[in-house]
């Protein structure tokens, strides 16, 4: 597809959004730039954007072939993307599946008891009030998005992670939990954003070692190594 690189509209912690000739269509570019703690501890790992870039790439195609509408349209290069200019509802999904993180601190539990059913949480997409959880009737009540789009966020969220999840399985990896984003194009809810070690929790299933940005978060070393490996297991090879 021919498109030509425009101006810069938007960046955040770990992309950058670039308008193109098609008014339909924006260049997402994927930044080595590293964040946690609501932007309090920050890095760089080198490579991250080029792993993030053809991981997510390679999970939205794959997600295609399941029906689930994804922002993605192809790769450009090593770092860039050419996806569906969405606006973006300002709400992040998150689906668990194991005790980790924020949940295991609520719940008073260890980490890595798997949940019997696959948990739903909504938060707030607002840095300033470190992206609180909201709820569905809070969702509604301000109006950023109908329920018959929370509805399907819902069901795109947990049909997603079946199929990632089986998906990871047989990678050896168990997919404790993750991040999405959704956006509208042209009236339609698609999957926006990336799937990548940045947002989601990857735990090798034999040895428990944690493969995603959590070795970031708690200085654990060999966070590129991670993202690598995640790389590796994904594309079945080196970098493409």
């Amino acid at each position: 597809m021919d498109v030509k690189k425009g101006n810069k509209l938007y960046e955040g912690k770990a992309k950058k959004i670039y308008a193109t000739s098609d008014p339909d269509l924006v260049i997402q570019y994927f930044k080595d730039d590293a964040t946690a703690m609501d932007g309090e501890k920050r890095g760089v790992i080198k490579g991250k954007g080029i792993y993030n870039n053809q991981i997510s790439a390679h999970l939205f195609r794959f997600l295609e072939s399941y029906h689930v509408p994804t922002h993605f349209v192809q790769t450009l290069s090593d770092r860039e993307m050419l996806v569906k200019k969405v606006e973006i509802i300002p709400i992040e999904v998150v689906v668990r599946n194991v005790v980790a993180g924020s949940l295991a601190k609520r719940l008073g539990e260890e980490e890595g008891k798997e949940l019997s059913e696959p948990i739903v949480e909504f938060y707030l997409k607002d840095d300033a009030q470190h992206d609180p959880m909201i709820s569905e009737e809070e969702i509604l009540e301000r109006e950023l998005a109908t329920k018959e789009e929370l509805d399907k966020i819902k069901r795109l969220a947990l049909k997603i992670n079946a199929v990632l999840k089986a998906f990871f399985e047989r990678r050896k990896l168990r997919l404790v939990d993750f991040k999405l984003e959704f956006g509208r194009h042209n009236g339609e809810i698609v999957l926006a954003d990336e799937i990548s070690p940045d947002t989601c929790r990857f735990w090798d299933t034999e040895t428990g070692e944690r493969l995603d940005k959590d070795r970031f978060r708690r200085d654990m070393g060999n966070v590129v190594e991670a993202y690598k490996e995640v790389h590796k297991r994904v594309l079945g090879g080196p970098l493409v």
